[in-house]
């Protein structure tokens, strides 16, 4: 596929979608898509991608407006139904993404009902975390509200990522090192490529690691080497969860056969001069 067919396909999508805006960037081969949420976003490309296109997404961000000399953001009315035991958890969930609580009604029944208005961006991956702590018994809603001055820089992901540091294939003795202190990804046997992310590492800072490596073969046999080896399933993220989970510097690979995220800098060297760069920046 060329990036024409590519941009013919998009704008045959506009005839018949009005909500969907697209702009041309400095690339020839990159375009901005302006929708409603990400969940469109993800429809379209979901469609795509059943086409037979193959094309990369990077993290859907919120458009701004000026206001009277003021950056502006939409915000969300946001409606949330939970089981009382969760409560606080939510509650700190949408403290550290600024948002204000308007009300809550507890009717005796076992549920609480709460009501915020908060942030479009920073409902932008909340929907997995929400779904976590409340061990998938949360329901909640959220509408366009209006437009407020701009609240600040947002908390981030808190966790890095684990990044192939090569190509090759993945090996269960790779594996079995690397999953007691990260969550992975993929499987064993599955094909990995250097600057694919593999997993997520716990703490902030993100981890180059070889995935491909090999058990030594020597003539030397002890009596607990060849026990059966426990592998953790992989963790596998829809095309929606996928869009949520990258963070600035990464992006979303999408083919017809699989969803595979990676970062947007493939070369390590090359994203830890970029990193050196922008923390001397800061200083």
């Amino acid at each position: 596929l060329t990036a024409r067919q590519v941009k013919d396909r998009l704008d045959a999508e506009l005839v018949g979608n009005v909500s969907l805006r697209v702009q041309s960037t400095e690339r020839p081969d990159t375009w901005e898509v302006h929708g409603r949420g990400e969940l469109q976003l993800a429809v379209l490309v979901e469609t795509m991608r059943r086409e037979g296109f193959e094309l990369t997404v990077g993290k859907p961000a919120v458009l701004f407006r000026e206001v009277d000399g003021t950056l502006h953001e939409p915000t969300e009315r946001l409606s949330i139904d939970v089981p009382d035991e969760h409560v606080g958890a939510v509650t700190q969930l949408l403290g550290e993404r600024k948002a204000r609580m308007e009300d809550m009604a507890n009717h005796g029944t076992g549920w609480v009902r709460l009501n915020y208005v908060v942030a479009a961006r920073a409902l932008i991956g909340f929907r997995t975390e929400f779904l976590t702590e409340t061990r998938g018994t949360g329901l909640l809603h959220h509408v366009f509200e209006g437009w407020e001055p701009w609240i600040g820089k947002l908390r981030a992901r808190q966790s890095g990522s684990v990044v192939a540091d090569r190509l090759g294939v993945a090996t269960p003795y790779a594996i079995t090192g690397l999953q007691e202190r990260t969550t992975l990804f993929v499987g064993p046997t599955e094909e990995v490529y250097g600057g694919m992310i593999v997993g997520e590492n716990p703490r902030a800072e993100d981890m180059d690691v070889n995935i491909c490596r090999e058990k030594k073969l020597t003539n030397v046999r002890a009596s607990a080497s060849d026990d059966t080896i426990r592998i953790t399933p992989p963790r596998r993220f829809s095309l929606e969860q996928a869009l949520e989970y990258i963070a600035e510097d990464e992006c979303v690979e999408v083919t017809p056969v699989a969803v595979r995220l990676r970062k947007v800098e493939l070369d390590s060297g090359a994203r830890a001069r970029t990193a050196k760069r922008f923390k001397h920046a800061q200083a």
